[in-house]
């Protein structure tokens, strides 16, 4: 492990470490990992056009909205490839939030969560996407040896 000295403003200090605490942090340096790691991580998403991966969109939308749930509902089977779950839920009378998780190539999931957030009536979402590489491995179960591709999470 490596031990590095950064100069930070007075400001930025006590606003990083009221983040920490709220968020449960006991130590700085866990605080610098993280954001580091998710930095290098939104940056490699950003800049791997041909990546693999999975993610998790989440998103609130007014089922009042017309043809709303319909064209949600088509967009997931355009997409049925990248398609691994939907969960649903009633947050009130008007209200619904879905999660949808997603794996395959993450320029084709930013294309569908681009598609999903921009429909009428949907009021909130986000993507959440995790960086991973296809590998094709074979092995056993009990006496069946296959082959299929894993995704393997890359760190």
């Amino acid at each position: 492990m490596s031990r590095v000295t950064v100069s930070i403003e007075d400001d930025l200090m006590e606003a990083f470490d009221a983040f920490l605490d709220t968020r449960g942090y006991t130590n700085r340096s866990e605080g610098f990992r993280d954001m580091i790691r998710e930095k290098l991580q939104n940056t490699k998403l950003d800049e791997d056009t041909g990546g693999v991966g999975i993610a998790v969109l989440n998103y609130v939308y007014d089922h009042e909205e017309r043809m709303l749930a319909s064209r949600l509902m088509s967009v997931q089977h355009e997409h049925h490839d990248l398609t691994v779950s939907t969960v649903h839920f009633h947050i009130d009378h008007d209200t619904c939030l879905e999660s949808v998780t997603l794996r395959g190539k993450l320029s084709d999931i930013r294309k569908f969560a681009d598609q999903v957030l921009a429909q009428p009536g949907v009021r909130h979402g986000q993507l959440y996407s995790v960086p991973g590489e296809l590998r094709v491995e074979t092995h056993r179960h009990g006496d069946d040896a296959h082959r299929h591709e894993h995704l393997k999470i890359t760190t």
